[in-house]
């Protein structure tokens, strides 16, 4: 198992980043918060988790070890991969999914995409005691609770993938009013939809 990688940033894509470790750039899928903490040219270290398939090598990475393990944990529930793991962690913190699992918080999983009604039931049962109590004080809701909200993590990928602060500025201007409708219909805006739907605006004005 690679259980983290460090070196520096040789490229940061919407849902990847590349770090180069001894020459070689290693591929690692990461979620919008952890991206937007990346430059590239300078030194990263980030936890991962490698998932083998019969036709597939995928490196995953995580901000940090808690983050790693609670997406291990997580695919120990029936019908949860590591893509529905990720997405998990991208819309919630480790610390809030524990505390929506054992607070019976269904509303908090289904605002995962891929995560319907019956799925967040299901997940409760079975995740109620492999995930545990939250590790600090935390104010329940989704990461953006915790972490810069999804303007300013957006704005920091867009800056992270090469553009300028000025045309950052304009996507995120471009793309807030799709984020406002799902807000107003109470969901969680998803950075990484966002991030795809800003750099289609930006392609467009290139």
């Amino acid at each position: 198992m690679i259980a983290f990688v460090s070196g520096p940033v040789a490229a940061v894509a919407p849902d990847t980043a590349v770090i180069e470790v001894g020459g070689v750039g290693m591929a690692v899928q990461c979620t919008p918060a952890t991206l937007s903490g990346l430059r590239v040219g300078q030194p990263a270290r980030l936890a991962t988790s490698l998932v083998v398939r019969e036709d597939s090598l995928t490196l995953y990475g995580f901000a940090d070890d808690d983050e790693r393990q609670v997406f291990e944990l997580l695919q120990t529930a029936s019908g949860v991969g590591p893509r529905l793991a990720q997405a998990m962690l991208a819309v919630h913190s480790p610390d809030a999914l524990r505390l929506a699992v054992s607070t019976g918080d269904e509303k908090a999983l289904t605002a995962v995409p891929g995560i319907g009604k019956k799925g967040a039931q299901r997940l409760l049962l079975e995740l109620k005691d492999r995930l545990g109590e939250p590790l600090g004080s935390i104010v329940p809701g989704a990461r953006s609770a915790a972490a810069p909200g999804w303007s300013d993590q957006l704005h920091t990928a867009l800056v992270g993938l090469g553009y300028a602060t000025r045309e950052a500025d304009e996507a995120v201007a471009a793309v807030t009013p799709r984020a406002e409708e799902t807000v107003a219909a109470g969901g969680t805006p998803q950075v990484a939809q966002l991030l795809r739907a800003a750099l289609q605006t930006l392609n467009r004005t290139r």
